[in-house]
């Protein structure tokens, strides 16, 4: 799935897995479920973004999907927002050490950065409900972009109750996918802004 960025894809999550861990980022029960909870998931997301796509990752906490997109696909610039600086100074530190230059991380909310930055591309993973997560996503895609928000079982049900949400957004289209890929999957919440 990593290819050639094997050896950054197993660096990070060595990270996630030590100082991960011991900073409070990902649970000490999740650390030997990294990769098949974690790093595939939001690998998956890669192939549902263009080549050389600008890529805004919210509430990015340990850097998930932000860094996973980021290492898999270098063609992408991403920018990782995380409000809480003990993340943020992880991201960063992580950033460095595996020489990720197509990464750049913004500690402030999400809010904060609307009318001042666009992107292709707004991801998020477990960061809110689907209501509040457009109200800080949307005013950061482009006329044309997407929003991809990686959420679990309930994706369907999300998306029915935020009927009224996503009609006062005047969003093109909205999809759940359902993505497998042998023993990896995704479900994700598309919304293509107009």
């Amino acid at each position: 799935m990593f290819g050639d960025r094997w050896p950054v894809a197993a660096s990070y999550a060595e990270l996630l897995a030590t100082d991960g861990v011991t900073r409070g980022l990902i649970g000490p029960r999740e650390a030997p479920r990294i990769w098949e909870r974690h790093l595939y998931n939001c690998a998956l997301l890669a192939d549902l973004l263009v080549r050389d796509a600008e890529v805004c990752d919210i509430g990015s906490g340990a850097g998930l999907p932000g860094l996973v997109l980021a290492i898999r696909r270098p063609d992408l610039r991403v920018t990782l927002v995380e409000p809480l600086l003990r993340r943020t100074t992880f991201l960063s530190e992580t950033v460095g050490r595996l020489g990720l230059d197509n990464v750049t991380v913004v500690r402030d909310r999400a809010e904060n950065l609307h009318g001042t930055s666009t992107f292709d591309v707004v991801t998020s993973r477990a960061v809110a409900p689907l209501p509040r997560l457009l109200a800080w996503s949307l005013p950061l895609v482009r006329a044309g972009g997407s929003m991809l928000a990686l959420k679990g079982a309930s994706a369907r049900e999300e998306v029915t109750n935020a009927d009224a949400e996503l009609r006062r957004w005047r969003v093109a289209a909205t999809e759940v996918l359902e993505i497998d890929e042998t023993d990896r999957h995704a479900t994700v919440i598309v919304v293509k802004k107009r």
